[in-house]
């Protein structure tokens, strides 16, 4: 029984077809004073902000060792578009696979969709809006 459930569990890990989030590629929030807030980040918490004036967090996925992730943490002035058409002061970037039919079923299930995919060099994005009018970005990497 353990053998059986052993390959369910690889063969399921190791698909990378099915439409689905895989990670959390980014967090995404807004700031009264974004200077203030990205030097209180580097003194307190010894965040390193890159030339995009994000963080870059890299891990390994455990089923590929071979794949890096990164996770993308970033404030944005308050005053910023980013997050539009939500009302919210925060955005998650989901890392999905499959993101073409990742959209395909939001579609069918009838999820806003605001944007159409868009290829960049670094991986494909997409954004939606959630049932409580928040403005998730997904992201498929370009591996």
């Amino acid at each position: 029984m353990e053998d059986k459930k052993n390959q369910t569990e690889k063969s399921s890990s190791s698909d990378n077809t099915t439409p689905k989030v895989t990670g959390i590629g980014g967090i995404f929030f807004s700031s009264d004073n974004l200077e203030k807030t990205k030097e209180w980040y580097i003194k307190n918490l010894g965040i390193e902000i890159n030339d995009w004036g994000s963080s870059s967090f890299e891990s390994r996925n455990i089923n590929r060792p071979d794949e890096i992730n990164s996770l993308q943490w970033c404030p944005f002035k308050k005053d910023s578009e980013h997050f539009a058409p939500s009302k919210k002061d925060f955005m998650i970037n989901y890392q999905v696979q499959n993101i073409e039919g990742l959209v395909n079923k939001l579609k069918e299930n009838g999820v806003t969709i605001l944007d159409d995919i868009a290829s960049y060099d670094f991986g494909k994005f997409v954004h939606i809006m959630d049932a409580e009018g928040n403005k998730i970005e997904l992201w498929e990497p370009k591996y």
